[in-house]
């Protein structure tokens, strides 16, 4: 199956490091079996956006696929459609899914941020950085969220980055101040493109240009060391999709997805 999204083209570099895509023709299947629990690291793209009698048959194909949703603990679904066709999702949603649109956006030019934070960037080197790191993505988690849940699928996360980085794929960068870590995220690359991962920034410290300044110099370096293009995800119509444009991002394409996994007080059984 040849994917004309940008957005899961740059997803499978992470999955062509250490996990598993099969071509099943009108779909793929992307395995992470180092990270079980990680929703988009588990899931299905298909050709063609969801029609009539879909709903049983993707599921039917995720439990043959990736497991069963009780043993999984989740369905993702993903298709190609740059241009951001929906389909007959509400099948989906009445079944408790949630409809995932996100803006792919891709430079090769960086503009620096309107304000710049006063901060050191720098990649992660040591033990202690890299457990600040995973520190400060777990804080940085959505609220639905369990911590405990959501850190030892962080941990496997984090593992597989540094292993990236051990192996000359990218790095991990952080913003700090006084040693301290405020900002911090992932650029991993494949044959000259390169592809943003986990934005994020210590809720205390939001809306002083750190995250601006961390993806701008970040990037900076990685251009200045012979990646061709930058791409970067945020949610469509998010103030992140906005900040992204600001530094020369430019808005491409549409990456769409619908997502089902266990949140407080909801039953995640079919």
């Amino acid at each position: 199956m040849h994917l004309r999204s940008l957005g899961f083209r740059t997803d499978l570099i992470f999955p062509t490091f250490d996990g598993r895509i099969v071509d099943r023709g009108d779909y793929l299947v992307v395995w992470t079996p180092s990270n079980p629990t990680f929703y988009w690291g588990n899931f299905l793209v298909f050709q063609e956006a969801p029609v009539p009698g879909d709903l049983v048959r993707w599921r039917r194909l995720f439990a043959e696929e990736i497991g069963e949703p009780l043993q999984a603990s989740h369905e993702t679904f993903g298709w190609d459609s740059p241009e951001g066709s929906v389909g007959l999702v509400e099948p989906f949603l009445e079944a408790g899914f949630s409809l995932v649109k996100s803006r792919v956006l891709r430079t090769s030019n960086l503009r620096p941020p309107v304000r710049v934070a006063t901060t050191h960037v720098r990649r992660l080197e040591t033990d202690v950085e890299w457990d600040m790191a995973l520190d400060l993505q777990v804080l940085c988690r959505e609220a639905e969220h369990d911590e405990a849940g959501y850190r030892t699928y962080r941990i496997r996360q984090m593992e597989r980055y540094r292993a990236m980085v051990a192996a000359g794929r990218g790095h991990w960068y952080g913003a700090f101040q006084d040693e301290r870590l405020l900002a911090d995220l992932g650029l991993f690359h494949l044959n000259g493109l390169g592809r943003f991962q986990s934005v994020e920034t210590h809720p205390d410290f939001r809306r002083r240009g750190l995250a601006g300044t961390l993806v701008y110099e970040a990037g900076t370096m990685a251009l200045a060391e012979g990646l061709s293009d930058l791409v970067i995800v945020a949610d469509a119509g998010s103030p992140a999709e906005g900040l992204y444009a600001s530094l020369g991002f430019e808005p491409l394409e549409f990456q769409m997805g619908l997502e089902r996994w266990p949140r407080a007080g909801v039953d995640p059984s079919p």
